[in-house]
């Protein structure tokens, strides 16, 4: 009697692989493996706030979201003095990266609790590498607004977690920026760039999309409400280690 042969099984489809599974994943040699860590309001637990503190949180998110309520027309004025910690008032002092391809991609916004972080925002801003180089470039402050709508009051959608983003450059409608989740090529971009504070130049690339350039440096950011957050790019002049004010602002709020 002859046996019957089971049919041969399906080939395995490849499960995407998460930010988190990179972190042990064996990389090639243009990928490097990841090291980096998560950032300490991941690892701390949540602990409800008193009565009191409530109050006075709620009390100072009104009185800062004054100033940047109408983001299309003006730009908050806020005061700036020169301490080696906090170059901005009630700011708290994160490590911001921007980086992309000078040919033909988009510039890209990394935000991080310090360098050795995983990226807490990855933003695709909608302009492309080599026009932003080129504003930067020009020794006038390059300001970027996103804006989004809002939602329903109900909704517990964090304004750093919405999806996409309407773009204003300097005044200018600059269409549309996607929020996304770390990338492979994000992730190792941020471990070749672990021991790097404050910097500026090139990656080295093996695709056909020319040079891969970076700007790192301190990011300030300032939380005027639920609804409205500031990112201010201090960068040091000359050989004093002290910023002298903001080089890029980039304004966030749901309108």
């Amino acid at each position: 009697m002859l046996s019957r042969k089971s049919p041969p099984l399906p080939p395995r489809t490849p499960q995407p692989r998460s930010p988190r599974s990179l972190l042990t994943a064996d990389l090639s040699p243009s990928h490097p493996q990841v090291s980096l860590q998560q950032p300490s309001h991941n690892k701390r637990k949540s602990t409800t706030p008193s009565k009191s503190t409530r109050l006075f949180r709620r009390f100072r998110s009104v009185f800062r979201s004054f100033p940047i309520i109408n983001l299309t027309c003006r730009m908050p004025n806020i005061s700036l003095h020169h301490g080696n910690n906090h170059p901005i008032q009630g700011g708290t002092r994160m490590t911001g990266t921007l980086f992309g391809y000078r040919k033909s991609s988009r510039i890209n916004l990394v935000i991080q609790e310090n360098p050795r972080c995983l990226p807490m925002v990855v933003l695709e801003l909608s302009i492309p590498t080599t026009k932003f180089l080129q504003d930067m470039g020009s020794g006038v402050l390059v300001r970027i607004a996103l804006e989004c709508e809002k939602h329903h009051k109900d909704s517990k959608i964090k304004l750093m977690e919405e999806p996409i983003w309407t773009m204003y450059c300097n005044g200018r409608k600059n269409g549309y920026s996607v929020r996304r989740e770390p990338m492979e090529d994000d992730l190792s971009v941020m471990q070749m760039l672990h021991a790097v504070s404050m910097g500026a130049g090139v990656l080295p690339s093996e695709t056909g999309e020319g040079e891969l350039t970076y700007i790192r440096a301190h990011f300030d950011r300032v939380v005027g409400s639920k609804d409205s957050e500031t990112y201010y790019m201090m960068i040091p002049q000359g050989n004093d280690s002290t910023p002298s004010g903001p080089e890029l602002s980039i304004f966030f709020v749901r309108i």
